[in-house]
């Protein structure tokens, strides 16, 4: 609480509003994810691939990276298409078919994908690979995420940034305020 006197601001300690301040930021949800990719599918063996799937399934435009291990008997040819399908686990959408593409990356070959989902829900994906040494397929399900709080995420995360530099700051004027203050003599009269 903020108080005014004579010009002077003196804040006072209200637990009680600092413990409703906090509950009012506090997201209603923890299941949203926020971060970098997770693990979808790890060394998922499909004809003569061993693949591993990691996602960022935000809702509006989701990401999976697709990693595909050399089969045993040499590289993972030039030829190979990934594509990951979605679609809705209620079944509402017809499945959709997304294109990947390859990224060689010092030694690991990965496929991207950017994915359209619509709305905050289970989804069923596909992942199809196809090519001249073989092909196939392999099912999982995945929820899609709200993409954050759009423009207060900055805001959000810099609130414990900010109520520390306001500590500092209460902190630094209170020990000037205590610096500025006369010493008081006191004077024994008879």
């Amino acid at each position: 609480m903020i108080v005014c006197r004579y010009g002077k601001v003196v804040l006072r300690s209200c637990p009680r509003s600092a413990l409703a301040l906090a509950l009012l930021l506090l997201p209603n949800t923890a299941r949203a994810h926020a971060g970098p990719p997770f693990p979808l599918l790890v060394d998922q063996k499909i004809d003569s691939y061993v693949i591993s799937v990691w996602t960022d399934p935000d809702v509006g435009t989701g990401t999976f990276f697709v990693i595909v291990n050399a089969p045993a008997n040499g590289a993972v040819p030039n030829d190979l298409k990934v594509q990951v399908g979605v679609q809705p686990a209620s079944g509402r959408l017809a499945e959709t078919f997304y294109s990947s593409a390859r990224e060689d990356l010092s030694g690991q070959i990965q496929y991207k994908a950017l994915v359209h989902f619509d709305a905050p829900e289970l989804w069923r994906v596909r992942i199809r690979l196809q090519s001249t040494l073989g092909s196939g397929e392999v099912i999982a399900t995945v929820e899609s995420t709200p993409p954050g709080y759009g423009r207060w995420d900055m805001l959000v995360y810099l609130l414990p940034f900010i109520a520390v530099g306001v500590l500092w700051f209460l902190a630094v004027m209170r020990r000037r305020s205590v610096r500025r203050k006369p010493a008081q003599t006191w004077r024994a009269d008879g």
